[in-house]
């Protein structure tokens, strides 16, 4: 073979192995089957619905062309004003089938409310059906509702997850009918998990946080892993924020879930007190070892709290064993006990460790029991002239005038007259007259003189003092620091 046909040759192997590589680099078969999310998708699709409800409200009208005109309102007054009719109003949100029986879970406030409630199904050849549905149950504390549909034919059901076993980093797949568009596929990590929201309607402190894209009408859909299993609910977005959506873990919808379709409620394990955090000076103040607890703030009276020996002021560190380092987790644990169940918490109280044994309540109906009733937990008090360097000018003992006049639950004890309003202790801590002073680095105050006692504790060179208070029966902690000299 000559050179110049051994190098024609050569040229036509080249062509003809790019253009098979090319052929099966295209290939679609091999493109679909190289991404993990198609089939999710082609599995999972079918038993996710769109919920549409509507709900009948009444809305002030005016039967008065030029209602907001002077000369109308000098005649006729805003008696124009209470004229009121009937206005239908639409949403529309997500859901996924659980159980052959048409049974859906969704958020609760996509469907809390509404009057009625319809059901949107894609089949497999791509037709929709609708049905109605009634309302099983709904939780508003986590959010959460079961609907159901009846159906004649065989319904499509997914498959719930575990979410505590999800790690951060996770891929994971959001399906739902953001803004009407139905069956809208989005892709993202875990991006972080334990996720706390107070804000408007949301009050949840264990979301599951992905970079999925969540838009409105996505709540109710599901969160699915790779194996295609519901880890979570998508429910909640920030507007103003790209890559941050929300999704109650699966396992919360587990442990209630036959409560909602049997009773149609979730019943709940109930202390009866209001509770706030400790912050580590106050803990560690009051003997706990790792500086972290739960105040309890009051003792509601009649309740089981008070009926077992729980007293305001005590700190409380573990439940049934288990640490809890803050009230959320306080709550989230006696709320997953069952009513009439007993409940070992060890406290700490007066800086010494002690087990008490709460037989729980029912929390009430859409109550936050258990919870902080103050608005500020930054709220202290102090006293005369012993304390002018935090701010607090004058303390006086309880007589029946200064109960009478900050309206005081006792005459015993001492009670703020006096605050230095441009101080940390007002401005910064929320202080103010009236506040009942209770104790002082643990030393318990009756008496002025006792004052000076308390700040005898001081070692040289510190000024911070722990402040135990009560305003309008509720007890709290707060640490002031003293002016520097």
């Amino acid at each position: 073979m000559n050179k110049r046909k051994f190098l024609a040759f050569s040229l036509s192997l080249v062509l003809i192995l790019v253009f098979t590589g090319s052929s099966f680099a295209l290939s679609p078969l091999n493109m679909s089957t190289a991404n993990p999310v198609v089939p999710i998708v082609k599995k999972a699709a079918p038993a996710v619905v769109n919920i549409d409800v509507e709900k009948t409200a009444r809305r002030q009208v005016s039967p008065f062309p030029f209602d907001d005109d002077p000369f109308f309102k000098r005649f006729f007054g805003d008696g124009f004003k209470e004229f009121s009719r009937s206005v239908p109003m639409k949403g529309r949100g997500s859901g996924f089938i659980v159980s052959k029986e048409g049974l859906i879970l969704t958020n609760n406030h996509v469907v809390d409310g509404v009057d009625k409630i319809t059901v949107s199904l894609q089949l497999s050849d791509g037709s929709k059906k609708t049905y109605p549905a009634k309302l099983k149950g709904h939780d508003r504390e986590y959010d959460l509702a079961v609907i159901k549909i009846d159906a004649n034919e065989a319904l499509p059901v997914l498959e719930l997850g575990d979410s505590d076993a999800l790690e951060v980093g996770e891929f994971v797949v959001a399906i739902g009918n953001p803004f009407g568009f139905e069956q809208t596929v989005t892709a993202g990590v875990i991006s972080a998990k334990n996720r706390s929201i107070h804000a408007q309607d949301v009050n949840f402190d264990d979301f599951l946080q992905t970079d999925a894209a969540i838009n409105p009408g996505h709540s109710g859909g599901p969160l699915l892993d790779m194996n295609g299993k519901v880890v979570g609910i998508n429910t909640a977005i920030i507007p103003y924020a790209q890559g941050l959506g929300f999704a109650i873990p699966v396992n919360k919808a587990k442990e209630i879930f036959s409560d909602l379709v049997e009773k149609g409620r979730v019943t709940r394990g109930w202390l009866g007190v209001s509770i706030t955090d400790a912050n580590s000076d106050v803990a560690k103040m009051y003997g706990v070892p790792d500086g972290t607890g739960i105040v309890v703030a009051k003792v509601m009276p009649g309740e089981p709290a008070e009926k077992s020996g729980l007293k305001a002021g005590d700190i409380i560190v573990e439940v049934n064993g288990q640490k809890v380092k803050n009230s959320a987790e306080l709550r989230q644990k006696i709320g997953s006990l069952p009513p009439k169940s007993s409940a070992k918490l060890k406290v700490y109280r007066n800086g010494k460790p002690q087990t008490i044994t709460v037989k729980l309540g029912e929390r009430p109906n859409d109550e936050h029991s258990d919870n902080i009733t103050l608005e500020d937990n930054d709220k202290t008090s102090g006293g005369s002239d012993a304390l002018k360097d935090y701010g607090i000018n004058e303390v006086r003992e309880i007589d029946s005038n200064l109960k009478k006049r900050y309206k005081l639950t006792s005459e015993n004890g001492l009670v703020i007259t006096e605050i230095d309003r441009n101080s940390p202790a007002s401005y910064e801590k929320g202080l103010r007259e009236g506040d009942m002073l209770l104790e002082i680095n643990l030393v318990e105050l009756k008496k002025v003189s006792d004052l000076s006692k308390a700040l005898r504790t001081l070692k040289d060179g510190d000024s911070k003092i722990v402040i135990k208070f009560e305003r309008e029966g509720t007890t709290n902690y707060q640490v002031l620091t003293g002016a520097a000299k």
